[in-house]
């Protein structure tokens, strides 16, 4: 028994001094900001808006319960780029690169639930999850982005009478960190996000279900802002001095600028990206249905192939 006590305080402590050295590593120190500024801006999307991707329910397992959010037609359609009237485009992270000290920066522990078939935000009440349109079929708010932060943890409860299952992929290296299993239960499932240092760019995904997905953008300072429908952000309480700045979007090259930020007082920068650029990763494409959207669930295709075709 002794032996084993001291093996276990070995192994808290060496989690302890693995949790040091992670934070050191971050690099971000808290202090006061007595002479700030603000950064203001813009972000928008020139060009047409690109059509959502479209996911036919009868693909996957337990459709009939995940038909609650299709369209009414057989489909699932993902609205990955929602641009108001004037171009300005909800989801995009703004993240200030290079931040070594200024304002609290409160660890990211991402907290969702799977609700209806969709990643939700566990702190948003039910009744904003989604809403109801003339049709009456819901239109689902999920977070098409997150902010995350390295070596932090994210949790789902799935409050679905179905089975899901949560994979992180790190998309610039295209390896998987993180797979858990999400069955029916109260109790939260998932883990530690580990990505390798300077990789930024996440996407979470149900293994069972491919259009439960969201993507994430990983930060190491305070210092960042999520674009709502009118495309605006601000970013406050920032030491005075010359940064990178970064906006990133899924499925589009982020756009980098400098900006130097004056003490007490502001700087105004926009960001302005190419409906034309956007690029779908290569297993994400759909030029093609494997079932096309016009088909009835309940015939045959025609012209399929045998030996498919009765």
């Amino acid at each position: 028994m002794f032996y084993r006590r001291v093996l276990m305080a070995g192994v808290i402590f060496l989690g302890m001094a693995g949790l040091s050295e992670i934070a050191a590593a971050s690099g971000y120190e808290e202090a006061a900001v007595s002479d700030g500024g603000t950064i203001t801006g813009k972000v928008t999307l020139n060009g047409s808006v690109p059509e959502p991707r479209v996911f036919p329910v009868v693909q996957y397992p337990f459709g009939v319960f995940c038909k609650k959010v299709s369209d009414g037609h057989g489909m699932i359609r993902l609205e990955e780029f929602n641009v108001s009237p004037d171009g300005g485009m909800q989801d995009t992270i703004v993240a200030v690169q290079q931040v070594k000290k200024g304002k609290p920066f409160p660890h990211i522990k991402e907290e969702l639930v799977a609700v209806d078939c969709m990643f939700h935000p566990a702190d948003v009440p039910v009744n904003e999850q989604f809403t109801v349109n003339e049709e009456g079929k819901l239109h689902h708010a999920h977070p098409l982005v997150m902010v995350l932060e390295n070596h932090q943890p994210i949790s789902v409860v799935n409050k679905d009478p179905i089975v899901h299952n949560g994979q992180f992929f790190q998309n610039e290296k295209g390896n998987i960190i993180l797979n858990f299993p999400l069955p029916v239960s109260s109790e939260p499932r998932g883990g530690i996000l580990n990505f390798e240092p300077g990789k930024r760019i996440s996407q979470m995904i149900c293994g069972i279900h491919e259009f439960m997905q969201s993507w994430g953008f990983v930060v190491d300072n305070p210092y960042y802002a999520k674009t709502k429908r009118d495309g605006l952000f601000a970013i406050d309480r920032l030491p005075p001095g010359t940064y990178e700045v970064t906006a990133w979007h899924p499925h589009l090259k982020p756009i980098e600028q400098e900006v130097t930020v004056p003490a007490n007082g502001s700087v105004a920068i926009n960001f302005e990206f190419d409906s034309s650029r956007v690029v779908r990763p290569e297993y994400e494409r759909q030029e093609k249905f494997r079932i096309g959207p016009e088909a009835h669930p309940h015939e045959h295709l025609e012209e399929c192939e045998a030996p498919y075709c009765k």
